[in-house]
């Protein structure tokens, strides 16, 4: 068994909990053995890149998803990030082809459009040097963006309907507890609309909704239930909205206060040679753009804290693994793993240049998790980050206000208890 401590305690995605992992992981090291007090099984918190590879990609059938996930699923439903087994493979063989890069380089239209409207605004406002919370920016600009490339004109025709965007309780509200819960799973009448019209009056349309509609089981020729659908959109709502809101959000912030990478960011899209807007195939060109990408999802990932539960005995290392284990794993302190990164808490995009990952551990770097349950959406977040980038770099510059000393909410997604607020000014 691995070493831990003698008192009982448990793991949650809770502040108290963040700190807890940082003191276990400095007196246990790499595997600790926790004595539940509220589970009937012991608890291995696991931050070593040979452990996790083994457990999410190795030996990942013999693994489900872990505790904490209830909470999620009453928000989310039954959609791939919360399902198992027979069920979860049936799903993510049918949405998977949504995700392949010819559809989604025919999304990045909207994409574009969505970056557009905010860079018209925040031109006029840099023209006076007004302050914007950034936070609050981003989390707009993504919810829009991911609603568009999901519902596709349903979108604007729902803005109609009810007067309002319905969705934006989710950059309204940054709670995820139980009165969240309600409101959000009450619009799933909404989308429940937007599949009957369609049925009614089918659109030729290259949206996710049309693309997971269309979708068809490969061993019954069945497609997915209205139930199956509607959890797979409110899914995918949730989680693309707030995976790239932070992720800019973090971006932004560390740009902010680091102005010769942010001057190398500039530099590499002036390069490019595109007048205001680049194509989809020129974001080959901005490789320094995603490694700022990549080092802001290393400081700080989305999900600081996940789960696994071993279905039957298994052994990591040299430590063995009862049935019934359940596993924790912490990408926000796997990424500052000592051993496998210098100066782990410097912003250093080069870390991620093509060389720089070739030569380290593959899954010392999770922030969409790994293996057959790696995120199905990271490849389009990382194509609209980039995006956005190369369009709002290109023309603007951002420098903080007040800063002060960064405090973490680590609840279900990493965010910053204060918000980033942010002067803008016409880049010279």
């Amino acid at each position: 068994m691995p070493p831990g401590p003698a008192e009982k305690s448990d793991l949650h995605t809770t502040e108290e909990s963040f700190y807890r992992v940082a003191n276990l992981l400095q007196e246990y090291g790499d595997v600790t053995c926790l004595h539940s007090a509220i589970r009937q099984s012991d608890s291995y918190l696991v931050n070593h890149p040979d452990y996790i590879k083994h457990i999410l990609v190795n030996n990942n059938q013999n693994y489900n998803k872990g505790p904490g996930f209830e909470r999620v699923k009453m928000l989310l439903g039954n959609g791939i990030i919360v399902s198992d087994g027979v069920f979860w493979r049936r799903q993510r063989r049918m949405i998977q082809p949504s995700f392949s890069r010819q559809l989604i380089a025919g999304m990045m239209d909207d994409v574009k459009a969505c970056n557009l409207r905010l860079l018209d605004d925040w031109l006029q406002k840099a023209k006076n040097n007004d302050v914007v919370d950034i936070t609050e920016e981003m989390s707009q600009l993504s919810l829009e963006i991911i609603l568009r490339v999901l519902l596709g004109r349903d979108y604007d025709r729902i803005l109609e309907e009810q007067g309002e965007n319905p969705f934006a309780i989710l950059t309204q509200d940054p709670s995820r507890d139980m009165r969240l819960v309600l409101k959000y799973r009450a619009l799933t009448g909404i989308i429940q609309g937007i599949i009957d019209h369609r049925r009614r009056h089918p659109l030729d349309a290259e949206d996710f909704l049309s693309s997971f509609m269309a979708a068809e089981d490969k061993d019954t020729g069945e497609p997915m239930t209205d139930k199956e659908l509607i959890d797979e959109v409110m899914t995918l709502i949730v989680a693309g909205h707030e995976t790239s809101a932070g992720a800019l959000n973090w971006a932004w912030y560390l740009l902010a206060q680091h102005p010769t990478e942010m001057q190398k960011l500039c530099d590499e899209i002036d390069a490019a040679g595109f007048e205001e807007i680049p194509e989809f195939e020129q974001l080959e060109k901005l490789p320094y753009a995603r490694q700022i990408l990549d080092e802001s999802l290393r400081l700080y990932p989305p999900v600081w804290l996940f789960t696994r539960k071993a279905i039957h005995e298994d052994r990591i290392g040299p430590y063995d693994v009862p049935a019934g284990t359940d596993i924790f794993i912490a990408p926000y302190y796997l990424h500052r793993h000592p051993a496998f990164w210098d100066e782990p808490e410097v912003f250093r995009p080069e870390r991620f240049s093509e060389e720089a990952v070739k030569a380290r551990h593959k899954f010392v770097h999770i922030p969409f998790s790994a293996g057959p349950r790696r995120c199905i959406g990271d490849y389009f977040a990382m194509v609209e980050m980039q995006m956005h980038l190369a369009m709002i770099a290109k023309k603007i510059s951002l420098e903080i206000v007040a800063p002060r000393t960064l405090e973490l909410a680590p609840d279900v997604n990493l965010r910053s208890k204060q918000a980033f607020e942010m002067r803008l000014s016409l880049r010279q």
